[in-house]
């Protein structure tokens, strides 16, 4: 039976970037399903995979798990391999509008299942993949050429599926630019203002406590342990930190990289906490901190480090990708230079000796002023209106 029949707008989302300890785009899709929830003329289905088959209902909202086998070393992803329940599931849900989440898979699955439905789509740019598919280290020589080129190209072959590419950054636009795909409509994401709120800090001693994180002046970064996230950099420079101005670090989650920094040189004075899958316990977590790490150079947006503005926590992070904006914007942080330790650590202390209080305030400010979850979506179903000509 098909949801609120008579809403006047309805979306599907589809992606393989959906698991249970998965952050950003997981994020991104229930936030949206609360938004539609309280809003009767729309609905919402989403198409994630799952370790089983399932539907869960909810108002205005189903969000279906098909079965896919697990993807080797992204856990906790899975492979969307159902073109066939993905055809029936749009014939039954009949969306205005299908949003792709994803570039691999998901893309083609989508394309002939609508095809002879005329349901446009459009494309959500959640994955840098020119940078994820050119391996660090292999600077500008011919193979990195080579796959920069074959990236490139893959992605103009998929913009001819989408009315429109959604960017949540001047950062994506640019780099979609680059390789020439230039239908590009930016809505930058948000954050829970009443979940990640500066409040708890009143209780950060407490939080410290239930974390196992040490008192004094403390880092973090919360996430998923993967290559792309560059966290062997950090690793790289916080024992200059720690020797100047005693901050700790801690490293907040899982993913195939953690034995890797465990056996770092400096891993064993490192802080590893477990994936936190709660989020008012995530919440009490970033605003516990004193400073907010965001390492990865390929952001597309960055949604831990505008909810760790929203707690009031300052941000580091790199000179490249999405966060940087954020940062500059807020005047909430500082910005060490791509894969420069020794930066990273200079940046670092300069922090710490800055009035951290003052910097989390123009950092809780700015996310109130841009990046309510209402706010990005009503300009996010503006586009969406827009591509449908109403």
């Amino acid at each position: 039976m098909l949801l609120r029949a008579d809403a006047d707008l309805g979306i599907l989302d589809i992606t393989e970037w959906f698991g249970e300890t998965s952050g950003g785009i997981r994020t991104y899709l229930l936030e949206k399903g609360n938004y539609v929830s309280t809003r009767p003329w729309l609905r919402h289905t989403v198409v994630v995979p799952g370790a089983h088959d399932s539907i869960t209902d909810a108002d205005g909202v189903r969000i279906y798990r098909l079965k896919g086998p697990p993807i080797p070393r992204q856990r906790p992803y899975r492979f969307m391999l159902a073109p066939r329940s993905v055809g029936r599931i749009i014939r039954q849900e009949r969306p205005s509008l299908v949003e792709v989440g994803s570039p691999f898979v998901v893309p083609w699955i989508v394309q002939h299942a609508t095809r002879l439905l005329g349901v446009p789509l459009v494309s959500f740019y959640h994955t840098n993949l020119t940078q994820l598919l050119t391996p660090r280290g292999l600077g500008a020589g011919r193979v990195s050429r080579a796959l920069g080129d074959a990236s490139s190209s893959y992605l103009r072959r998929l913009d001819r599926l989408f009315a429109l590419t959604i960017v949540a950054s001047a950062y994506s636009a640019t780099e979609l630019s680059r390789v020439g795909i230039d239908r590009v409509a930016h809505v930058p994401l948000g954050v829970d203002l009443a979940c990640f709120t500066p409040s708890r800090r009143a209780y950060a001693s407490d939080t410290r406590d239930r974390f196992g994180l040490p008192d004094g002046p403390l880092a973090a970064f919360v996430g998923r342990f993967a290559g792309e996230k560059e966290l062997d950099v950090v690793l790289d420079g916080w024992a200059e930190v720690e020797r100047r101005c005693g901050a700790r670090l801690a490293l907040v989650g899982a993913g195939p990289m953690e034995a890797r920094l465990r056996a770092h040189p400096y891993g064993s004075r490192v802080i590893f906490v477990p994936f936190v899958h709660d989020r008012e316990a995530l919440a009490d977590l970033l605003a516990s901190l004193d400073v907010y790490v965001a390492a990865g150079p390929i952001e597309t947006f960055g949604l831990s480090a505008i909810e760790a503005m929203a707690s009031g926590t300052p941000v580091l992070t790199v000179s490249v990708g999405a966060v940087v904006e954020r940062v500059r914007e807020s005047g909430a942080g500082a910005v060490y230079e791509l894969r420069q330790h020794a930066s990273l650590a200079e940046e670092a202390v300069r922090l710490f000796q800055q009035d951290l209080a003052l910097l989390g305030a123009r950092g809780r400010a700015y996310a109130e002023a841009e990046h309510s979850w209402s706010t990005v979506f009503d300009r996010l179903f503006a586009v969406y209106r827009s591509v449908l000509g109403r």
